[in-house]
């Protein structure tokens, strides 16, 4: 089979199902990875275990997540492209006024970035023999500075990697692409921004599709994604 390959992490839910689902109906086959694969089965039998792969992995794990990479390979024989997806959000307040107990910021910024960064070091190689497209999942709040917010720090982050990788991949045939989606309608939403505009995972999945789709010779940067309406 000739299909293209993509492998998204935080493929469960939200902007990685989202994704998986544009994905499909494009033509790619699919390596699904989360931590509860459980929660990747359904998707499995939607696409057909011919055409999509779910495998459990935390991607702060170097060893299972390039583990995994080679299980795609070995079950489709390529990997033409991956979404790095996955991440969390935790509320944090740097003076302790709410928000969550500085314990739980470790594995927010542990996914976010280490993760991130895993995931990109699993793959490229892969990605260089198929010349094939990057894709990392940051957000509008890694474009400006906001009041206590850990999980904006951590996109910037991304921000910087994906240029980084950029830079490195020059002359490899290797593309990447940051999504930056402003507030998303998913599980992540903080209490005070749900009556705010948002976006549907599947505009930010319609997004990732345009970059995947162009042809070798373009290699779109960067997407900007807000809800209308909003500013920052």
């Amino acid at each position: 089979m000739n299909d293209r390959v993509l492998l998204i992490t935080g493929a469960s839910r939200g902007l990685g199902e989202a994704t998986a689902r544009r994905a499909a109906a494009a033509g790619f086959r699919l390596a699904l990875l989360s931590r509860d694969s459980e929660a990747l089965l359904p998707l499995v039998a939607e696409f057909g275990e011919d055409r999509a792969l779910a495998l459990a992995v935390d991607v702060t794990d170097w060893k299972s997540l390039s583990t995994a990479v080679e299980t795609v390979k070995n079950t489709f024989g390529r990997l033409d492209a991956v979404f790095a997806n996955a991440g969390q959000s935790v509320v944090v307040s740097f003076f302790g006024d709410g928000g969550a107990d500085p314990e739980q910021w470790r594995d927010m910024v542990l996914t976010n970035v280490y993760g991130t960064a895993l995931t990109a070091r699993a793959t490229l190689p892969s990605l260089a023999e198929s010349k094939g497209h990057l894709v990392l999942t940051g957000s509008v709040a890694g474009r400006y500075h906001r009041p206590g917010n850990l999980y904006s720090a951590t996109k910037w982050a991304v921000t910087g990697l994906a240029g980084s990788i950029r830079e490195e991949a020059v002359g490899t045939g290797v593309r990447v692409t940051v999504v930056q989606p402003g507030l998303v309608d998913t599980s992540m939403i903080p209490e005070d921004s749900k009556s705010k505009p948002k976006l549907e995972p599947d505009d930010i999945a319609r997004a990732v599709l345009y970059a995947l789709e162009q042809p070798p010779s373009v290699d779109v940067n960067e997407i900007v994604v807000r809800p209308t309406g909003q500013v920052r």
